[in-house]
């Protein structure tokens, strides 16, 4: 176990093997757990220094007074920082959903620092649309209350919520037929979490309805989007992401949904090696 501290922030990360290395990050309610847990962080492990960060607000990390840093521009520099902090000159960045969006906008002024980028289940906007959901002021208050309720709930209540709902980023991985051990690792993301930490979060991180495209543009290291066939709410995002930054690869699973590397961890594993192989000897993402 070990610890980033930045101020009154201790940011948690594990760090294992050797090599090039690899910060992961990771989605909302989610921890280094996503790449561990699945076994995605060993595979890598045999071939890479791979550190798994708990973003701010999420896991085993500490927000202990404010400002909190809960805003994409702070949660960005949270890569430059534990990098120093390791002395790594140059890294690859691994990122699923809400941590890609911090990645990307990390990458966008700072990807000569980047070997590469992986964006996976993600898109460059902070506050991206849902198809067939119009975003109005009825939403926003769903939002908050589904804030609010997080910070009241226990996991097991949360569990019970999210098994009975499990929306745009669930339903998947609720309908597979190995359903109960993916729900079990989801399980465990919520009993490291801090409810107050994770309402907090929810209501300052996702204002920006911004793609970045301009940005994107800017991103000079080969990148991988990879998503899920129903990842619903990124599929467009993730085709602007495609389209606007200059070296790309870009990878839909099929019969997948968001949350890939606990729904498909072999293909997900094996998609990102076959990316970091063509880095490694090409300098292009294929």
């Amino acid at each position: 176990m070990a610890w980033l501290e930045r101020g009154h922030v201790k940011i948690y990360y594990e760090d294992v093997g050797e090599g090039e290395p690899i910060i992961t990050t990771h989605g909302l309610m989610e921890d280094g757990g996503y790449w561990s847990e699945t076994g995605v962080t060993a595979k890598l492990a045999e071939r890479y220094r791979v550190i798994s960060m708990d973003m701010r607000g999420h896991g085993r990390s500490v927000v202990d007074g404010e400002p909190h840093g809960f805003d994409v521009g702070t949660m960005a520099n949270d890569f430059g920082a534990l990098a120093d902090g390791l002395g790594l000159d140059r890294f690859h960045i691994l990122s699923h959903a809400t941590g890609g969006m911090a990645a990307a906008r990390y990458a966008m002024t700072t990807s000569t620092r980047l070997i590469s980028l992986m964006l996976t289940d993600t898109g460059s906007a902070t506050a991206p649309e849902i198809p067939g959901v119009e975003y109005n002021e009825e939403m926003r208050q769903g939002f908050q209350l589904a804030a609010e309720t997080r910070k009241t709930a226990s996991a097991e209540e949360w569990m019970a919520i999210a098994r009975a709902e499990p929306g745009p980023f669930l339903f998947k991985m609720a309908e597979h037929p190995d359903s109960e051990r993916m729900w079990e690792i989801y399980k465990g993301f919520i009993r490291r979490s801090d409810p107050t930490a994770i309402r907090d979060f929810m209501m300052c991180f996702y204002t920006d309805p911004d793609p970045m495209v301009a940005g994107l543009r800017q991103i000079q290291c080969p990148t991988l989007v990879l998503l899920g066939e129903f990842d619903i709410v990124f599929l467009e995002p993730s085709q602007i992401m495609a389209r606007e930054i200059p070296d790309v690869r870009h990878v839909i699973l099929d019969n997948v949904g968001h949350m890939t590397a606990i729904e498909d961890p072999e293909r997900t594993t094996r998609e990102i090696i076959q990316f970091l192989e063509s880095v490694e000897q090409r300098g292009k993402a294929g």
